[in-house]
């Protein structure tokens, strides 16, 4: 009897700091009892030996900013019977959607002694921008438990189960002491996914928004509240433009609150 063929598994980087790619690598003992599962036919964070595709399962890391890039997440996808990006450059643009918000002429000329060498689009958008995604896992980093959960999924044939309540719940399971109540200090806690166990409010800092919005945000009230802790407009238009500038709920609160800065 012919042994049964192991489910193909392949990670792409495209525009991103590799930190996802590390959280892959990171899971360490579970990555062992991976490898038996399926054959990771091409990751080259982990190793230069590349079988090429088709894939049973690709994890994309990384946003879309050059023209090479949109061609290349063509190729991937085509390539991917199922494709699941990972971390906030590929679900959301990440930090370098900043440039979205600004000239990225000047950016090159500040930036760079030879800005015509460099071939950048004008915008950082998301994987599922350009193709069909079939699961998006957030976070800047992502959680290593949440990525073996959706990979658990895959090998089971079942959908992912991963929290869609807010960080604030995980600072109540910590046992934090909220900082908005005790200190006034900004946070995005009640409008951000879990997953991150609630890194920055343990150490009195307000939550930054890593995971993205949870599954039901109430911006309107976010904004109202960090009206009420005396956050000026542009201020709160910057809060929301930073890992996850491109998730629609933080997109609008922060177009919502930059409208505002305009007419004051």
């Amino acid at each position: 009897m012919a042994p049964v063929a192991r489910p193909r598994l392949a990670v792409w980087k495209f525009a991103s700091c590799d930190g996802c790619q590390l959280s892959v690598l990171d899971c360490e003992d579970e990555l062992l009892a991976l490898a038996e599962k399926v054959d990771i036919a091409n990751f080259r964070e982990a190793s230069s030996a590349v079988a090429d595709g088709p894939y049973d399962l690709s994890l994309v890391e990384g946003s879309v900013t050059t023209a090479e890039d949109a061609r290349r997440i063509k190729e991937v996808r085509a390539q991917s019977r199922v494709l699941v990006t990972i971390g906030a450059c590929a679900t959301a643009g990440g930090i370098q959607a900043l440039k979205n918000f600004g000239d990225v002429d000047e950016f090159r000329k500040a930036v760079y002694a030879r800005p015509e060498y460099i071939q950048s689009l004008a915008t950082s958008t998301p994987i599922a921008a350009h193709v069909p995604v079939d699961f998006e896992l957030r976070g800047c980093p992502i959680s290593k438990g949440q990525l073996l959960e959706v990979l658990s999924a895959f090998l089971g044939g079942r959908a992912p189960n991963l929290p869609s309540e807010s960080v604030c719940i995980e600072c109540k399971r910590r046992g934090n002491v909220c900082v908005v109540v005790a200190r006034g200090t900004p946070c995005l806690g009640p409008v951000t996914q879990a997953g991150c166990g609630a890194i920055c409010p343990a150490y009195h800092r307000g939550c930054y928004g890593c995971f993205g919005p949870q599954g039901s945000p109430n911006v309107p009230s976010m904004l109202t509240h960090l009206d009420a802790l005396g956050v000026a407009p542009a201020r709160q238009a910057q809060i929301f433009r930073t890992f996850n500038a491109l998730a629609p709920a933080f997109r609008q609160a922060a177009e919502a609150a930059g409208g505002a800065a305009e007419t004051k």
